[in-house]
Parts: C-alpha cells; structure tokens; sequence
C-alpha cells in the first residue's frame, strides 16, 4: 500500500456498473476517470427494451443516468479507449490509456447527422445485432453519450484509401459538416493518468450461438439470439419495435425459445448457469405479446427455470397464469428448416417422459449465455489477476469485490454473470470500497459544479416551453406527436412547442438550455415519462439555463396515455392533449421556490450486527465516519454463527469471528449490543434513535441490515421426529457427527418447504445450493450413504451449477416433482418413508429414510414492521423492504437517508449479503460525504388566518412533520421533515394549509380547464 495516496479512481467499462460506480464515487469527492473501448457509454442495457420483472423501459431508466454522468464535473469519460499499461500500488498507480482516433471533434459536434445521410458506405450494425445497417459514420443509437458520431476507420473509405491519383476517395463527410467536427487527421494518442484505486466492469458478451450448429443458428434465417430479439422488440431497434421476422417482416404467431444455448453445458467447457437467461426468455415471450397486432404463441423449452431473484417467482407465475406464456420441459435434439417453403423452424424435442415430438415455429429464440469478454480476457492479463477456469476474474473469498489485486475491485459480468440489479449493487460496493482505501484524500481532486444567477421571473409575463416526447415509439407509435404539439401551440401562456425523439437525451438537454435562452421561457413543461425517474433530470438543466428548477412541469405521456390505451390511439392522443394542457395551467401557475439546506450529521446507524450489518459498520468506518452498530442479541454474528462451510468452502466461523474482531477494535465503531429500538425520529442528515434504555443516538444516515429468519416447517414430522432437520441443523448436526447423522445411511433432501408456495410465494435462493453442497458433504462423510434430493425446479445459478453437475456424478439421486404432487412423509413403526412420484418413471416410489433435510424457506424478519414504521420505509407483501427502484436503486429506500442490506431485502448467499451490505455502505457515504443536506423545498404551508388548530393535519401526517402550537393556536410545518406528499392538504377542512408547487388554486385551475 502507497503512502502517497491519490484521491482519483479509474473505472474502466462504461455500462450501468461503470457509470453507477462512476456517480457514487463522483458524488463521494473522487475525480474519476471513465475508460470505455466503444464510441459511447451505456454498454449492453441500452440494446434491452425491458427489464424484468418491473417491465420498465431499459432506455427510459438508464437515460437520466447517462446525462447525468455525462455532465458531471468530476468524471472524466475516454470513449475509444483502452487500459495498456499500469503499474505502482494500491493507493499510487500509473496508467497508459491509449485512445483511438474517432477522426469527429466531440467539443464540435452537434450530433445533427448530416456526416451520416451522406456517407455512401453502409455496414452491418452492431448495436442492432446486425439486424440492421449503419453507415460508417455513425452514432451508436439517439441517447448516446458523447452525443457526437464517430467515424470507422475499418469502413470509411478515405481512412482505408486516402488519396487515388492525387484526389481524396471520399470526403463527403467534411464537405456535410456545417460545424467543422470531422478531421480525418486525427491520430491515436496515448494518456497517462495517476489514481489511487481501480474499478473493473468491462462488461460481457454473449455466447456465439452458430457453435452449436444443432441449433440452426446461421443457417435458418428464423431462428435469432435473445439479444438479437430485445433489437426486435426495441422502439429503437431497426424494426421500430414492431414485431417482425428481420428476414421478410412477417408478424411472427407462433414463437419459442430455447433455454441454456451455451450455458450448461460441460462439453463446450461452459458448465456454468448464465443466471439471467430464464428470466429474459420469460420477459421477452411476455412483451412479444404486448408488440404484435396479432395474438401470439409462445413457448419456452426449458431444463429447470430459474427465477431466484426477488420477486421472479411472481413474474413466471404471471407469466404461464395471466399472460398464456407455454413452458415445455424438455430436451432439445435439433432446430432444422421446414420444408413448406416457409422459412420456418422445426423443433425436435422429448419432454420428461421420453416422448419425441415435432413443432414448427415462425421464429426460435435461442437464450444465449454469456461469457467473458476479449477485452475483460486482455484486462485480466494486462494486471495479472486471477481469472477462473471459465475467464472470468476471480474474487477474493466472501469479500464481494476484492480481486487478487489490492487496491483493484470488479463489478458487474467482470467476475461472472449477474442481473442488472446484482451488478448496480456491486457497483456501488465497489465504489464504497474505494471510497475506504481512499479517505484521507476526499476531495482533494474535485471541483464544485456553480450555476449561473439564477433569473428573476416574479411579475415577468409568463412565457411556456412545451417539449413533447416520442420516446422512439413508446408513445410515438400510440400518439399523434405533433398533433399534440400543435394543440400546445395554441394554449395561453406558450410560445414554443416542439416534439424531440427522446427528451431526456444529452442532445435533447443542450437543445432545451439553448431554447430557454432564445425564447427566454420562464416555464418549462415536459410532455414525456415518469415524474419519477426523469423529473430530476429536466430540473438539472433549468437550473444550468439559470431558471429556478421548480418552473416546470411534467406530464406523464408515455404511463398514461400511450401504455395504457395501446390500442386507442385517437383517444390516447386526446388524453395526452389533456395532460399536457394540465400541465401548462400548473406550471403558469408555479413559483420559485428555494431549497432549505441543513448541516450533515456524519455519524451512522447501522440496525443489526450479523454478516451484513458488521461489513456495512466497517466499510462506513474504513472511509472515516463515525458507527453506532445496534444488535438486539448479546452477541454479534447473526445466524451466520450457525455456519460451518461458505457456498466455496470457506471457513465460516473463523471468518465471522475475525469480522467481530475487527468491529471490536475499530476505533470508529460504538458498540449497543443487547439493545431494542423504542423509537426514531428525523431526517436525513438528523436521526435521532432511541433506545429501550434511553439512549439516544444522533446519525446522518441509517442502514437497516436486520437478517431474515428460517422457516420452521408445521409439515413432514418436523418437530415431531428429531430425524427431521432443517439445512441449518442437518449442517451443524454434520459437522457435530451428531448420533443421527453418524449411523445414516439414507437421506431424503426435500426442497422448497415454505417458499414458491401460497405463504410465501417466492423462491428462497440458496436452498438448491444449499441441498447439493449438504449432499456433496454426506458423500464425503460416508461415501456408501444414499441421498435423495427431491426438487421442483434444481436452482444452482452461477458457478454452482459445477456442484450439481459433480453430485450426479457420484450417485445422488435427483427426483423432481410437481407443485401439485408434493413428496408424503410417513411413519411406519419407528420408520420414516418418503414417497414421491418419480416424473421420469411415471409412478410413485417409497424411500425408507434415515435423514430427512427439508430446505426451509428464508423469512422476512420478524422486526421489519416496526422499522418500517419507525423510518417510513416500505415493506413488499412477504414483509422485505422495498427498494426505492428495483433495477437501479436496489440498496436505497424512497426515503432519503436509510438504506438497506442483506436478507432483510431478499433472501441471498453469504458473498451477496456481503457485496449488497458493502453497497449500502457505499451508498451511505455518499450521503454522509455531503456537509450540508439540500431539501428541495416542496413543503407544506400554513395560512395562519385559516387555521383553526383542529389538528386533523397533525393526526394524519406519517412524517410527524405538522403539529399544532397550542399556545398560539396554529399548526406548524417542520420544513425539515416535509416529505410533500399533501395528505395535510386535502384534509384541511377551511383550506389553511398547501404545498408549494401542487397549491389548491393550481388544482382548481386545472380542474376549470376542462
């Protein structure tokens, strides 16, 4: 470790894990220097139409990030580049970036696309799967940061020619260009930079289908990637996002996907589960019906599905329940081409019960899996980091991030494949532990962002600007654009309106600041998405034309109009025309409205002291801030305490001792062990926490890392026969070489009690794993044993998939049942019998057992309620905390200043509970690096002559932000603790109290609109 420590953080791959790194690290006080090889940032999340299992747009939600990022002053971002050489320490390090010329000015630039109408040469497009044809000058796609094209050199045919006989080959480009940006003299060039630290995500990418020429891939023009078919689906992908064969633009009826194409399978050294693929396969076969005019079919081949994340289960049911979405399992022998002439594809498949059978497709799906990357392969040699035997970096042991390198961290399908919302969470564990390593240089390299003077509109003559949104064909395709536009044209108060392809666009922002200033608006109205996600943003770039960011207003198009009356248009239209009219009347009507800043306590709560919580306490700690960790035990570990063996064969009770080692001796770190919470009260940057003895904490920000529970089966004996254990006794019992287990030789392992059930209708993640690895131990133990795992669906994601394969090998015995012919345990004297209908043989089968192991669903935790109600922190309807966005915010609560890790959020293994409880760390110290909190500033307010002191509004506030002042008879608004939702508004009988932006003269003036 360097003494000389640099306060700067190289990332290196741009998709959501490098940017989500990128902003917290930026927000934390750390320059940051964003390395991505393509011409643009975003990576693979822009090509996807929807993500699961929310449907939310990919584009829609990723955008205002990708803004955000792009315009932030403490991120540096090199597109063309790449790491080539790097040398020093943890803490000093010295790298080469070499970045290629993109022969385009991206300071010159105005992404008008003149260059492109008029280069001659055509090529097949990558960002479209191939599917479609760009020139070779070009722009990855509408929202791209730099919104700037980029010119290929392989392609372009002067850079490949120059010259022919004294005269320039082509060069239409330079004559097009009406701002000078295109300079065919650009050289690469090489940049060196010092950080401190490293952040590794270069993404991934997919297996190549056309290996497995089983699968017809190449050959039948109707059978395409999953990849390939999010392009199909896309509003943006060369079809518009109507759904259509790319060969002959055919409305597909019947479509089918086939599962692990390239995941899965050991005899192309790829025995891994891909992870997402299940999950993707169902999004996409549930969309396919919502784009096509025509009803459609679809089926999905399967081996096991796996939908172990949170809330998955939920969305398959869904699926095969409301949506009418097949799911076959079977084995796939073949994909072939009809012979009608067609075009088609012919599946040849047996299902469970050794059956054959033939079924024509107009379009296959294959779901393919992912790998490592060439550039992740080259990243690897070039800083010597340990890699698998599969590629892909391999992690230090129950360290969530750490690679064999100090100081040098990976996120995102760098150290194996992961969801979006796994990848943001190691992202910002990530950045959390950089932010450790790195504290004492904190702010040392960055610069504060100034606006301009903010313009003084009060009494000025209202002057609106309407921006009106396509969003490709989110609402494009379903509204009349410039219908609407016109209409707004003619609504008192505007004096422009205009439609843009994408509103929250980088282009789309420059475009609104320059309009603001040339039409001098004094409001703004954005006809487009969610208020949500993307308000925000339209904000930010008010306040950098200089106009108040509360001068605005949004109306929400694209939910309301165009999604929920796709087939309406004329009346969708109507309605968006309504909408944006509301919205107009609102924002005339609007004031400027000051934020209220309050000092940042630094300190943190962190609520439990198992695995999550005791990492979380430390990674807070390592980056400088003050701890108090709360544990309601006598004792730190959690249920963690219970473990023997880590899912990778880690020592789990020297790893939980060492942890509470290091919490014990952290000199930032207050220990309140045998404590309850009585209650909370406060903000974000002012908690004040109470404890059953009275103690009061003050803290900043709260990390709620409380752990879930076991189920405790009411079936199978259990309770009843001491034979009978859970995973949890069965392994301590085991290691114990307990009396039970000792003379065993028979075990019956039966998944899924107490989860995918109508008590709990979700997957409980780690049981499958958990079972093979109990098993594998049994084996060891006593190689003669036999075992017994009978399952629904074998769920060993990931690496674990390697466990499954190796414990069928040695002889366990898998029996899978259905959801409606669960296994029956009896007694039979002093004998446990087990019987289940065998799915290969067709037919019940006895197992007389010595063991019975029954995978007990993980739990919410029992103290949930009452957190939630004492920090105004949601619960789902299995009692896990909601997280404020589930792809991108997957650590954060809507309410500021309370974040949260561990089986708290979800049930997950122990690496998870330590990457996520490492995010919120991160996310924390994002937080807590601010000096002073910025509310913005939408409370409520009270007209004291109104004002009778009823106290209806202090009764109904959740925030306790309103009460009444007895002495002078008047209720009062905390402005600190406002949450602006106004149910003290609408419940005020005489009209005494409102909320800034959102007053009742607004509202009645909308109302009289119509």
């Amino acid at each position: 470790m360097s003494q000389n420590k640099i306060g700067a953080v190289l990332i290196v791959g741009a998709g959501i894990a490098g940017i989500q790194s990128a902003l917290d690290l930026a927000e934390s006080g750390y320059l940051v220097h964003l390395v991505e090889e393509s011409s643009a940032i975003g990576g693979t999340m822009p090509m996807l139409d929807k993500t699961f299992p929310t449907n939310d747009c990919s584009m829609c939600i990723l955008s205002p990030k990708l803004v955000e990022c792009g315009r932030h002053l403490n991120i540096r971002i090199y597109t063309n580049s790449q790491v080539t050489k790097t040398e020093g320490e943890a803490g000093n390090f010295k790298i080469t970036i070499k970045q290629k010329a993109r022969f385009i000015d991206t300071e010159k630039c105005t992404g008008c696309g003149s260059c492109a109408e008029v280069c001659p040469v055509k090529v097949n497009d990558e960002f479209n799967q191939g599917l479609g044809k760009r020139k070779a000058v070009f722009k990855q796609y509408s929202q791209a940061f730099p919104n700037a094209f980029a010119i290929d050199a392989k392609n372009c045919l002067f850079q490949k020619h120059g010259q022919i006989k004294g005269k320039d080959v082509c060069k239409k480009c330079v004559e097009a260009c009406q701002a000078g940006a295109v300079n065919h003299e650009m050289q690469d060039k090489e940049i060196n930079i010092e950080v401190g630290s490293m952040i590794l995500n270069p993404g991934f990418k997919v297996f190549d289908a056309a290996k497995l020429d089983y699968y017809g891939y190449g050959q039948i023009k109707s059978v395409v990637t999953s990849l390939e078919f999010e392009r199909l689906l896309s509003a943006s992908g060369p079809f518009d996002g109507h759904l259509v064969r790319p060969f002959d633009q055919k409305e597909p009826q019947k479509i089918a996907w086939i599962q692990c194409v390239g995941s899965r399978n050991a005899k192309i050294d790829k025995n891994y589960c891909s992870g997402v693929c299940c999950m993707y396969a169902i999004k996409e076969a549930v969309i396919a019906k919502e784009h096509s005019h025509i009803p459609v079919d679809t089926t999905i081949f399967y081996m096991d599905m796996r939908t172990h994340g949170k809330d998955f289960e939920k969305y398959y049911e869904s699926a095969k329940n409301q949506h009418g979405v097949k799911f076959v399992r079977s084995r796939i022998y073949e994909v072939i081409e009809a012979k009608d002439g067609s075009g088609d594809a012919v599946i040849r498949y047996s299902t469970e019960d050794g059956q054959i059978y033939t079924e024509q497709y107009d379009l296959v799906v294959l779901s393919v899996g992912i790998e490592p990357g060439d550039s992740s392969k080259e990243l690897a040699k070039i800083l010597d980091l340990k890699v698998n035997k599969f590629g892909f970096a391999e992690l230090e042991p129950l360290s969530g991030v750490n690679t064999s390198k100090e100081g040098i961290f990976a996120a995102g399908a760098f150290s194996g494949p992961r969801d979006i919302p796994e990848t943001v969470m190691q992202a910002s564990a990530a950045a959390g532990s950089v932010a450790s390593l790195l504290s004492e240089e904190r702010g040392t390299l960055v610069s504060d962002k100034e606006y301009p003077p903010e313009l003084q509109v009060a009494g000025d003559v209202i002057r609106t600007g309407v921006f009106i949104c396509h969003c490709g064909v989110n609402i494009g395709s379903i509204v009349d654009v410039p219908a609407v536009v016109e209409y707004a044209k003619t609504l008192p108060t505007v004096v422009m309106a205009t439609e843009k392809i994408y509103a929250c666009s980088q282009d789309a922002q420059a475009s609104m600041k320059a309009l603001i200033e040339e039409y001098k608006l004094n409001r703004v109205v954005v006809s487009s998405c969610s208020p949500r996600t993307h308000e925000p943003l339209f904000q930010e770039t008010l306040k950098e034309a200089g106009l108040n960011a509360h001068l605005f207003d949004m109306a929400n198009i694209r939910d309301q109009c165009s999604w929920v009356h796709m087939n309406e248009h004329e009346l969708a239209t109507e309605k968006a025309k309504d909408l944006t009219r509301l919205a107009i009347v609102r924002a005339s009507m609007q004031q400027p409205v000051q934020p209220v800043f309050m000092a940042m306590n630094h300190a943190a709560l962190v609520i439990g002291g198992g695995i999550a919580g005791m990492n979380s306490a430390l990674s807070l700690a390592d980056q400088g801030y003050e701890v108090h960790l709360v544990e309601k035990d006598t004792a730190l570990g959690g249920i963690a305490r219970r473990f023997s063996k880590g899912f990778r064969g880690e020592d789990m009770k020297a790893y939980v001792a060492e942890l509470v080692e290091s919490v014990n001796k952290h000199p930032n770190i207050k220990l309140h062990l045998g404590a309850e919470i009585k209650d909370v009260g406060g903000f974000l940057g002012s908690f004040t926490t109470t404890l059953a003895d009275g103690e009061q904490i003050a803290h900043g920000v709260a990390l709620i890392t409380i752990g879930g529970q076991e189920y405790q089966p009411k079936e199978f004996f259990y309770g009843q026969d001491a034979r009978v254990m859970t995973q949890l006794e069965l392994d301590e019992a085991l290691v114990s070489n307990d009396s039970r287990v000792s003379a065993a030789q028979n075990y019956v392992f039966i998944q899924c009690v107490g989860s995918r059930c109508e008590e709990n209708p979700y997957c409980s993640r780690t049981c499958c794993t958990k079972s093979v690895k109990l098993a594998l131990k049994v084996k060891t133990q006593n190689p003669d044993a036999k075992v017994f795992i009978l399952y629904r669906d074998m769920r060993t994601y990931g690496y674990f998939e390697e466990d499954y394969e190796l414990a069928r090998r040695i002889g366990i015995i898998f029996v899978r049942y259905s959801e409606n012919e669960k296994p029956v345990v009896t007694k039979e004297g002093d004998t446990l019998v087990v019987t289940v209908k065998d799915h290969v043989l067709d037919r019940p089968i006895e197992i007389e057992a010595d063991v019975i192991c029954l995978a007990a669903a993980i739990k919410a935790p029992a103290d949930g309620p009452k957190l939630s109600q004492w920090f105004k922190v949601p619960l789902n309807n299995e009692g896990f905390f909601l997280e404020a966005h589930m792809k991108l915010r997957p650590v954060d609560f809507s309410t500021d200043g309370v974040f949260m890790a561990g089986l708290a959020h979800s049930p997950k293994n122990t690496e998870e509970v330590i990457a996520q409880a490492k995010a919120a760390a991160g996310r924390a110290g994002v937080a807590l690096s601010k000096e002073m909190v910025e509310s913005a500033g939408l409370n409520a307010f009270v007209d004291k002559r109104k004002c009778t002191a009823c106290g209806t509004c202090e009764a109904v506030c959740s925030a306790k932000a309103v009460s009444v002042d007895l002495v002078n008879r008047v209720a009062v608004v905390n402005d600190a603790l406002c949450k602006g939702c106004g149910a003290c508004a609408s419940s005020c009988r005489c009209g005494a109290i409102n909320l800034r932006g959102c007053t009742n003269e607004q509202i009645a003036a909308m109302l009289n609109t119509f």
